[in-house]
């Protein structure tokens, strides 16, 4: 290329930093609002994420940046990074330019508001406190989806934000075969004569010694604390702030002491995946992960296909032991059978491996008819306690347990649950390339080596950012497009050996 081309070229990575500044320090701040922050300036911070949010539209709709994606979208011959660049970016102009400031701003302002209430509506177990800024929110994304459009489904519009290229007529039939398989595998395990000792996972751990060994874990797992760290919340999360600062945050249950570590473990394979990214992509908007579902494969690759493995504990249960005396006289396989036990139940975050994908198509299945007009927020408790009832046999008692468990709608993140029941289908394809890579893998695992594993992720995956598309990067990969084969084989494989199918 030209020395105009090359200068322009700076100039645009130079403008998109910007981008990236502001989305840090939003960042930090939301950050602060969910670790540290006071109740009292719950308000007063929505405020100043509103306006930061207001210079961001104002970065992202520029006449300037229009004239920067005029310019490069001439160009047939771009490398893989600057293409990429220029796509996304165009994409981030399309639709954040359909959306009136004044609308983005107000809706921004809405949701950290949001926030606080859903937290005070679960803390007291009534909908109620939440349902009016609830309602608001779905009337800001119809709203969104009629400034953004849509082919043949409203809820397309919004799949396509976590995860481009999904649609609701791929994930029905994606969704259909998981559940079939899924339910066959239940109704074998409901006929097995293996027991399985749940309380074995209710002896309690005091948090300061759980925190200390779930760190060693994420040491091991290859998370980097010199550019990143732990905290505690109500509801795990992990965000980024360069691929230096990686945050992750966790909660612990003094009787539970798995449901911390692999709550650990989960948002860990988040963070390594931020953390992993080249250098060279600051500046792109393309350093951070490709999509939600590619982000939910390396955080419940690390959790189940890893954190759950008989390897995975060959190796650590000896430590383990050696830390909680509580554990000195449970034998090996019951501890195993025990944080593999399957028991369907209210609590997305505590469900059981098999039956998790369950519980995302019954929020799928709940937002597609949110979005498109056939239920309204009022009639959501009691659609959500139906559905618990027909798919898993159990019918929450309070809101906290139901309705309100999951703090993604106060965030507007209508759209993302499809992405956890994706990353099963992704890691599983993952493993099945890694398993041909690495011959040894299960004995590299039972010695303790994971960085193996963490460097296979690094270069196959979490290097590239953003650079390619889901679809590509499954492809580039595996060789394969996306298929739920390997993840069907995968859950009858292991519960076949856990239950004696």
């Amino acid at each position: 290329m030209n020395k105009e081309f090359e200068e322009k070229l700076k100039e645009f990575k130079e403008y998109l930093s910007k981008i990236e500044y502001l989305n840090c320090a939003s960042s930090v701040l939301y950050w602060d609002m969910r670790v540290g922050a006071p109740k009292k300036g719950m308000e007063y911070r929505g405020e100043v994420l509103g306006y930061l949010s207001g210079e961001l539209y104002k970065l992202q709709t520029s006449e300037k940046i229009k004239e920067y994606i005029e310019y490069f979208s001439k160009f047939n011959d771009l490398d893989d990074v600057t293409k990429s660049m220029v796509e996304n970016v165009k994409k981030q102009y399309n639709e954040t330019k359909k959306i009136p400031e004044d609308r983005y701003k107000e809706y921004t302002i809405l949701t950290s508001k949001a926030e606080n209430a859903w937290q005070e509506a679960k803390d007291k177990k009534d909908f109620n406190i939440f349902k009016p800024y609830l309602e608001k929110i779905v009337d800001y994304k119809r709203e969104f989806i009629s400034y953004l459009g849509y082919d043949k489904n409203k809820y397309d519009t919004l799949l396509d934000l976590f995860e481009p290229g999904i649609t609701v007529e791929k994930l029905d039939v994606v969704f259909k075969e998981m559940r079939d398989s899924i339910i066959a595998i239940l109704n074998k395990i409901k006929n097995s004569s293996v027991k399985v000792d749940k309380t074995l996972l209710t002896k309690e751990i005091d948090i300061e010694r759980q925190d200390r060994f779930s760190k060693e874990v994420l040491k091991k797992m290859g998370f980097d604390f010199e550019a990143g760290r732990v905290d505690e919340t109500e509801h795990p999360f992990t965000i980024e702030f360069g691929n230096k600062d990686v945050r992750i945050t966790t909660h612990y249950f003094k009787d539970n002491f798995i449901s911390g570590l692999l709550s650990n473990v989960h948002e860990g394979g988040h963070a390594i995946y931020e953390q992993d990214i080249e250098d060279d992509l600051k500046g792109t908007l393309l350093a951070t992960g490709v999509s939600m579902g590619v982000h939910e494969s390396q955080s419940r690759f690390y959790e189940n296909i890893l954190g759950r493995s008989k390897e995975f504990w060959v190796y650590f249960y000896p430590i383990l032991k050696e830390r909680f005396k509580e554990y000195k006289d449970v034998p090996f396989d019951e501890f195993f059978k025990a944080i593999n036990l399957v028991e369907p139940s209210l609590v997305r975050t505590e469900a059981d491996e098999l039956t998790y994908s369950l519980h995302i198509i019954i929020r799928y299945e709940i937002e597609k008819m949110l979005i498109n007009g056939e239920i309204e927020v009022k009639d959501l408790p009691k659609i959500w306690n139906n559905k618990y009832k027909e798919y898993l046999g159990v019918e929450p008692t309070n809101d906290a347990e139901g309705i309100l468990q999951d703090i993604h709608w106060a965030g507007g993140d209508f759209g993302y649950f499809p992405s956890y029941a994706l990353g099963n289908l992704y890691g599983a394809q993952f493993l099945n390339k890694m398993k041909e890579d690495i011959k040894d893998l299960n004995s590299q695992i039972s010695k303790g080596n994971l960085d193996i594993i963490h460097q296979w992720l690094k270069e196959n995956i979490h290097k590239y950012g953003s650079v390619y598309k889901p679809a590509d990067l499954i492809k580039k990969v595996t060789g394969e497009e996306l298929t739920a084969k390997y993840f069907i084989e995968y859950l009858n494989e292991k519960y076949k050996d856990i239950y004696n199918l």
